[in-house]
């Protein structure tokens, strides 16, 4: 079976760091073209990586590199629309970095040109695919914890100062709830296997930022009367960066850093988690490496896509619904 012939659209720090490095390594897959606007950064990381072909403009990249298998966008989100659907256009298969759009209308306007040109889309969500994430999820899905009502997650970080458009509500569509919240409720909605939402009730803050939230507390209710609570912040003072995400069933419990599953067996409260030693840093490679390979088994038609472009579109109903609750300091109903 041929490798994956990929072209990267966007080269800022995503691109740079993780998905350039990991993809360049993989034996079924090779980077053919890279595109930025900056055609000076487009020569220096196509010569870094031995790419053998760059360009500033991604529609010249479409037209002129016809054999590519699929498309990696990992531009400022304010670009995401038109670089995915000029890509989907030119029939190829689409990742998106999170989150697919700025608002619900340009993630449903992404899907769409999808469904019309027969194509895949997948978005990134790496923390689906840490291994920890993905046992947890094992057991959950086997009824190993019982019914789960109950899931808390949180990811506090400080703003990283490479990326100052995140702070530009034009650039990025909003704050941290796009940053990191939209990543939090992304896991715990696949952890416990989409309930349908009944309402969000959010508060958010902007103590450090202008236009865009610097903090936000979420919390969602379900309309099987399970419940989710997500809190993100670059602003929280803590003296350290903190990710977690817990879930609580009627015959267990589960958590993410540290990594415990805890059922209650014969009288007593047995952790079932493997025992493991990799790191944060560790496990946050890994989500990518194991993110970026799936991809790249689905261009090669081994497997259909997790983490979808409709998957998307719900989660960007929810954060519709964030920003309208904080706005208003009331209850968001969701709609059908």
């Amino acid at each position: 079976m041929e490798r994956a012939r990929i072209g990267i659209i966007g080269l800022g720090t995503i691109a740079q760091t993780i998905h350039i490095p990991i993809l360049t390594k993989l034996p079924d897959a090779e980077v053919v073209a890279v595109c930025d606007l900056d055609k000076a950064k487009a020569e220096s990381v196509a010569r870094k990586f031995s790419i053998r072909r760059f360009y500033s403009n991604f529609e010249e990249m479409l037209k002129r590199e016809e054999d590519l298998t699929g498309i990696d966008v990992c531009t400022s989100t304010n670009a995401h629309q038109a670089a995915a659907i000029a890509a989907l256009e030119a029939k190829k298969d689409v990742l998106v970095e999170k989150p697919l759009g700025r608002t619900q209308n340009e993630a449903i306007s992404i899907v769409n040109a999808a469904k019309k040109n027969g194509r895949r889309l997948m978005v990134g969500m790496n923390n689906r695919f840490r291994p920890d994430s993905m046992i947890l999820k094992n057991f959950v899905q086997g009824n190993e914890l019982g019914k789960i009502y109950y899931a808390k997650a949180g990811w506090l970080k400080k703003l990283h100062v490479a990326n100052p458009w995140l702070t530009r509500k034009e650039k990025s569509g909003g704050g941290v709830v796009l940053d990191l919240g939209i990543v939090m409720f992304d896991l715990t909605f696949w952890m416990m296997g989409y309930p349908e939402v009944k309402e969000v009730i959010a508060a958010n803050y902007s103590h450090n930022t202008k236009g865009v939230e610097d903090s936000s507390v979420v919390f969602i209710r379900m309309k099987n009367g399970s419940t989710i609570s997500i809190e993100s912040s670059w602003s929280f003072e803590s003296d350290q960066d903190f990710f977690y995400c817990d879930i609580f069933g009627t015959e267990g419990s589960g958590s993410l850093n540290p990594f415990r599953i805890l059922k209650r067996m014969h009288g007593s409260l047995v952790n079932l988690a493997p025992v493991t030693h990799e790191t944060s840093q560790a496990l946050y490679r890994k989500s990518y490496e194991n993110e970026l390979k799936h991809w790249v088994g689905s261009l090669r038609g081994l497997h259909p896509v997790i983490s979808t472009g409709e998957e998307a579109v719900h989660r960007m109903k929810i954060v519709d619904a964030i920003y309208k609750s904080a706005k208003t300091g009331k209850s968001a109903r969701m709609q059908k």
